[in-house]
């Protein structure tokens, strides 16, 4: 009898016994998760971690218990505090400075312009949450996804609160950043002609070293001051940008860049794959968060490529319109896209320097973003 009711406490303790019908369909969700980062290498770095948390959490949701009187919580919540409190959001920003050339950006100033012009799908979705009937922080907290910008949507979450949006959130937006190569051409290929895709921009002058270690410096003072609520993100970007173009701090930016990057990666992503529990995920909020952020992309997309065209008129044909679609912030993946679709117009055409300038505007325009919500809900 013991050997019995041992092996039906076996029995019982499996998750087949445990799990509801949800849990079996994020199941699935993380494998095709998982197909897409293996096989497509969709931003495998990011989809990877995120996908294998989603499969944990489903399997074994005491995964991610918070503490409870003098039982320790489970091991991705104590990850999950850290995106909470926007501690790995604000480390991968140092991360990407170290790793980023701010030099196409300071060469050409009026990058700022189009990356400035993609951050208008924030707002537009913005508008449209509240008409959709959420509230002004769950809107705002929404909206950041059509940055393209994961660790800014996570951010923004967690300072206002919208925490139980988090998962959902942090999902939607690093999908869409994986999916840019499918999302953006059509996009870019329906606002331009072949003829304006074909233009070939003049080569950008050369940036002085010291241009380059003032940048970070300069903009930090400038957009801190006024918002302050940016430095968290901003601060932590000039940062790791300042270690690498210094020139004296060869360990500090290895680091930044690499082995601490990717520790924080993978912190992040199974800890934000770890909130999409088939309770939290499974739900009509999930699916007009996922339309939304499609909205917010799709239009940021389209009024940086218009903005492109604007630009264009106004110099008599020395821009080339697409690189307007790089003023999200996934960087440098939308950069490369408007190099691909240049390209396919004339192989002889190299935009990818040209769009880097609005790409690194747009992580920068999707900070601010993030930073003004913050200053009109007083946080």
């Amino acid at each position: 009898m013991n050997i019995l009711d041992t092996l039906g406490n076996l029995v019982n303790q499996t998750a087949f016994f445990n799990l509801t019908v949800g849990n079996y369909i994020m199941i699935v969700v993380a494998c095709i998760f998982l197909y897409l980062a293996i096989k497509k290498e969709y931003e495998p770095l990011l989809l990877l971690p995120i996908s294998f948390g989603m499969l944990l959490v489903n399997m074994y949701p005491d995964i991610m218990n918070a503490p409870a009187g003098d039982e320790a919580g489970g091991l991705l919540y104590y990850f999950y505090i850290l995106d909470e409190y926007s501690i790995l959001p604000s480390l991968i920003f140092m991360g990407v400075g170290a790793m980023t050339d701010f030099g196409p950006l300071i060469a050409n100033p009026k990058s700022f312009l189009l990356g400035a012009a993609a951050q208008f799908g924030i707002y537009s979705a913005y508008f449209l949450a509240i008409f959709m009937g959420f509230g002004g922080k769950a809107a705002a907290a929404i909206s950041i996804i059509g940055g393209a910008d994961g660790p800014t949507s996570i951010f923004l979450a967690g300072k206002l609160g919208q925490t139980d949006l988090l998962g959902p959130i942090a999902v939607a937006a690093y999908s869409y950043m994986a999916l840019v190569p499918i999302i953006q051409p059509p996009i870019m290929k329906l606002f331009t002609t072949k003829k304006e895709r074909k233009i070939k921009m003049e080569q950008l002058r050369p940036v002085s070293k010291l241009e380059k270690i003032l940048f970070p410096i300069i903009v930090t003072i400038v957009v801190v001051m006024i918002l302050p609520t940016t430095a968290p993100l901003v601060g932590m970007l000039m940062l790791g940008n300042l270690f690498r173009e210094s020139g004296v701090v060869k360990q500090l930016t290895d680091t930044a860049s690499n082995a601490l990057m990717y520790i924080v990666v993978i912190l992040l992503g199974t800890s934000v794959g770890a909130t999409t529990s088939a309770e939290a995920f499974l739900n009509v909020n999930t699916i007009n968060i996922v339309i939304l952020g499609l909205v917010a992309f799709a239009v940021g997309t389209a009024a940086g490529v218009l903005f492109g065209k604007l630009m264009c008129i106004a110099t008599k044909g020395k821009v080339n319109p697409l690189i307007g679609s790089a003023g999200v912030s996934a960087v440098p993946m939308a950069a490369r896209v408007s190099q691909k679709v240049g390209a396919e117009a004339d192989p002889t055409n190299f935009l990818l320097m040209h769009a880097m300038g609005p790409n690194v505007a747009g992580v920068i325009g999707t900070a601010v973003a993030a930073g003004a919500f913050m200053a009109i809900f007083g946080i």
